[in-house]
């Protein structure tokens, strides 16, 4: 029989953002006191599993959220740069609500093509980093379980990857709550199914401005 390994990929908490831009990869972006929070909730989801190997973004948000879990399990996290937050043009502007950079016409030629997408980082490009990151982990816990701290994006076009569907998607109806838990399982290398879990709770993603 084919050994079972599982590569959980935990999205980062709800970040300080009062001015409610998009942060994206800009530094100085940390958790709030909400978003630490949800880092314990997440942690205490995994107790019970057979957690072997943590990796986290190497973005400040991610290492913080990875930090209950490694002093839960007493693992190092290792830091993976193809976990990392997708690039986007709008980075520091604002974008909740439909404001600032979808009113402004000069912003309007970076949205010309929503199929790669045009303003940031390729789906193609973010899917074949994670999927690297994702069989890195799955062979670093062969039968046992990883946990990946990554960022809504990547673990979103991970996702549809894996489940052959179609990269271009509402952002509104991304299945990828603050704190979320999405469980990639294999037997072998073999694909065998993909779960997914909330242990901070749902999240609006209007209420967080920049998510």
């Amino acid at each position: 029989m084919s050994e079972q390994t599982t590569v959980h990929l935990l999205r980062h908490g709800e970040v300080h953002n009062p001015g409610g831009v998009l942060y994206g990869r800009l530094p100085g972006f940390r958790l709030s006191t909400a978003g630490e929070g949800m880092a314990e909730r997440a942690a205490a989801w995994f107790a019970g599993h057979d957690v072997t190997h943590v990796v986290s973004s190497p973005l400040e948000r991610a290492q913080q959220t990875a930090r209950p879990l490694a002093e839960a399990t007493g693992l190092e996290v290792t830091l993976d740069e193809r976990t990392i937050e997708a690039g986007n043009a709008f980075e520091g502007m604002a974008v909740a609500g439909g404001a600032g950079v979808f009113r402004a016409p000069r912003n309007w030629w970076k949205l010309r093509n929503p199929f790669q997408p045009s303003w940031g980082e390729p789906y193609v490009e973010i899917a074949a980093r994670m999927i690297a990151a994702v069989e890195a982990a799955r062979d670093a816990a062969r039968g046992h379980e990883a946990v990946l701290v990554s960022h809504q994006l990547p673990i979103w076009t991970t996702r549809l990857h894996l489940e052959g569907r179609r990269y271009l998607h509402d952002p509104r109806r991304r299945e990828c709550a603050l704190a979320s838990v999405t469980s990639i399982t294999y037997d072998g290398d073999r694909l065998r199914g993909i779960s997914y879990a909330e242990p901070a709770g749902a999240t609006d993603p209007d209420a967080v401005p920049g998510a």
